[in-house]
């Protein structure tokens, strides 16, 4: 199976999750099971089905997380040497060549990428075109809008 990147920060959140999900979630619905198979015939019983729908839910997610963890090449880009060279985990700042504005992205794994955090998945449009390339050089981004030059002015290992 093939490995997929996250970053150190992110296999933390999905073992957290993970941690929740078994020891807090898990007996808290097997409890409502519980009580609900107490109201007597289970075919009319609307807290008996809902309560096993949050068992079935939880219970899928929590094999999706392991299954993520499991497969993951966990990189924590702090260990590396800062060379100024644009790696998977690395926060890039970038200045549009056209109008001047900056902007900060952290390379991370899809299933950690949230724009609103400064965020972008390894595999984005921006991600692809900076992987591998160092401060002061200019990037070309294909956008919906039209093609966007970007200049890597920093390069973080954070």
């Amino acid at each position: 199976m093939q490995r997929v990147p996250m970053t150190l920060p992110g296999a933390e959140a999905l073992r957290a999750e993970l941690e929740r999900l078994k020891n807090v979630e898990r007996p808290r619905i097997t409890k409502a099971i519980a009580e609900a198979r107490a109201h007597g015939d289970l075919k009319e019983n609307g807290e008996y089905h809902a309560a096993r729908e949050q068992q079935s839910f939880t219970e899928g997610r929590i094999q999706e997380v392991e299954s993520k963890l499991s497969n993951a090449q966990i990189i924590d880009v702090t260990t590396l040497e800062n060379n100024g060279r644009v790696v998977f985990g690395a926060t890039v700042t970038l200045c549009n060549v056209d109008t001047d504005e900056t902007t900060h992205y952290q390379i991370v794994g899809e299933d950690e990428a949230d724009i609103k955090k400064g965020k972008i998945s390894v595999g984005s449009p921006i991600a692809r075109s900076i992987i591998g390339k160092e401060v002061d050089d200019v990037i070309e981004v294909k956008t919906p809008s039209g093609p966007v030059s970007y200049e890597i002015t920093q390069v973080e290992y954070i």
